[in-house]
């Protein structure tokens, strides 16, 4: 039995490990249903793929690079660097691909995890940290005669590099953040792309660029180094934290959405298209996005935007409410993922103490977690992307911050001997309490979100991002009261 196995093996489950060594805790084993690292950066290979905060921010502070080749990286260097983390920080020989978790059940007599594989495996765990982020699971579109369709058929999660697009007629499904990624970057080669917009997205110009080597060199200087990563994470903070948590306090959406009409005004040049791509929903409602191509490309003659609410998908086509065919060789769903919703939170059936399963009580309960990390009934489980953990902030503060909390209560844990640790229902309550108490305040809940058709809402209506600047995530996880949570120590004999 390992001490703790670690499941997911994208830059959380990186992370996770790398704290847990820090920690003094080597007895872990990270399992990874993919057969490579990396999480998103493994699976996301459209064209185009990027990071889309600038890649000071997007890295571990611990392991910071300055070879970076743009402001926002492309995703075969994030790739890359999650490789590099694992060989550098020796994690491959505690890594198993290949490895898919299809079932945990708490042992309530033995205080340990039961992990039950796809193989029918066993993996026993004193403790589980869950690194499986959300952005995972692929989502296909709930659209009458997809399976119909006579062409070739692909998420942008799962890009296909085999098939080739010179010359085909192309349609893309959705306009989110992949889209925003892809269309530029395929709309060159195919003889006609048409693109199904459901909802316009935000596109704020992007400033990317590319990094050359005397940057580069500069940027090994210490000083440099840090200025340059301490402006990024102001920029960052200010533009999702602080406008989207403190929205009633401080209006900055405001002024992001005149940059984003500008912006638009100046790029495309047929005001029909322009009327179709701006946004009825004010700024941050939904996830936004950044690009200096994605407008333009609608200036395009064999690029079509299609508003029209689709009827069904036929064999050669895509169909259209007012019976219009849309005949296509290639149909792409950029349609997202899977992100509060069952199969996905959790995205296997969890099992905690007496019976309790984790996805009826959050059902029944509503999303919740302390501090994003522990839910009452289910011990000795930890979580990286828990309900109201992320904050907006870059993903790896979220990382570090959620590991400082959990290596805190494993090290109290070893010290006293204990092999139960749960959160009590008292403190979880105090601070779901507290987060709904400042919903207030933040941009989703004013009456300018109501046409976002955003998925940072979940079944409850509910929104569970943390509302908080990144400095009290990173105070909170390293002084909450570990009152909070109950030490027990296995009874022997």
């Amino acid at each position: 039995m390992h001490n703790v196995v670690i499941i997911g093996a994208g830059f959380s489950g990186i992370g996770a490990a790398i704290k847990l060594d820090d920690a003094g805790f080597d007895d872990y084993l990270i399992v990874e249903e993919g057969d490579g690292v990396g999480g998103a950066w493994h699976w996301n290979t459209y064209p185009g793929v990027a990071v889309d905060i600038p890649s000071f921010s997007y890295q571990f502070s611990f392991e910071t690079r300055t070879d970076w080749s743009r402001v926002y990286a492309p995703g075969n260097e994030l790739k890359a660097y999650a490789d590099s983390c694992v060989e550098r920080y020796g994690l491959r020989d505690r890594l198993r691909l290949n490895t898919k978790i299809t079932a945990a059940r708490f042992d309530d007599d033995g205080h340990f995890w039961r992990l039950t594989t796809a193989d029918g495996d066993e993996i026993s765990a004193r403790h589980v940290v869950s690194a499986t982020g959300v952005l995972t699971q692929p989502k296909p579109p709930a659209i009458k005669g997809l399976d119909d369709f006579v062409g070739t058929v692909m998420h942008t999660a799962r890009w296909d590099h085999d098939v080739d697009l010179r010359g085909k007629r192309v349609a893309i499904i959705g306009t989110g953040a992949s889209a925003v990624q892809v269309i530029p970057s395929i709309a060159p080669e195919v003889e006609h792309l048409t693109v199904f917009q459901r909802t316009a997205i935000w596109c704020l110009p992007k400033p990317d660029t590319r990094l050359h080597f005397p940057v580069r060199l500069a940027m090994r200087l210490p000083g440099v180094s840090r200025l340059t990563r301490l402006a990024s994470q102001a920029f960052v903070e200010a533009t999702f934290p602080l406008a989207a948590h403190f929205h009633t306090l401080v209006p900055t959406a405001s002024i992001g959405e005149r940059i984003g009409r500008d912006f638009l005004k100046r790029q495309v040049h047929d005001p029909v298209v322009r009327d179709k791509l701006t946004p009825r929903y004010a700024l941050g409602c939904k996830r936004p996005s950044a690009s200096n191509d994605y407008l333009r490309t609608f200036n395009r003659d064999n690029v079509l935007l299609e508003t029209t609410s689709i009827d069904a998908i036929t064999p050669n086509g895509v169909r259209t409410t007012d019976g219009t065919e849309h005949t296509v060789d290639v149909l792409i769903l950029a349609t997202g993922f899977k992100v509060f919703e069952s199969g996905n939170m959790p995205p296997f059936p969890i099992t905690g103490t007496d019976g309790l399963d984790l996805e009826t009580w959050w059902d029944e309960h509503r999303y919740q977690a302390y501090q994003g990390v522990s839910v009452p009934g289910f011990p000795n489980l930890f979580t990286i992307l828990g309900p109201y953990g992320y904050n907006g902030s870059s993903y790896f503060n979220l990382i570090e911050t959620q590991m400082n909390h959990i290596t805190r209560c494993l090290s109290h844990a070893r010290r006293i001997n204990a092999t139960r640790v749960e959160v009590t229902a008292e403190a979880n309550a105090d601070y779901f309490a507290a987060m709904l108490d400042r919903r207030h305040r933040q941009v989703f809940f004013q009456d300018s979100c109501a046409a976002s058709n955003s998925y940072y809402f979940d079944k409850h209506g509910d929104v569970p991002f943390r509302p908080a600047l990144t400095l009290e995530t990173m105070w909170q996880s390293a002084r909450y009261d570990l009152g909070d949570y109950v030490f027990d120590e296995l009874a022997v004999g």
